[in-house]
């Protein structure tokens, strides 16, 4: 069953971005993710296997 994810919310991957950073924001969603760097602004795309796999932590939108 596939992990509930929605844009805007925050994951922390187990992996680091190259600056250092483990917060990323979700900016689409869908088959394939677009994850922003909240520390560079670099986006990503993944698959939504492959970004489940990475998560280490999900903290939702605040509205």
């Amino acid at each position: 069953m596939p992990m509930d994810l929605n844009i805007g919310d925050r994951v922390e991957l187990k992996k680091q971005h190259p600056c250092g950073n483990h917060i990323f924001e979700i900016a689409r969603t869908g088959m394939d993710f677009r994850i922003k760097c909240i520390e560079c602004g670099k986006q990503l795309w993944l698959s939504r296997s492959k970004l489940e796999k990475r998560i280490k932590k999900v903290t939702p939108k605040m509205d």
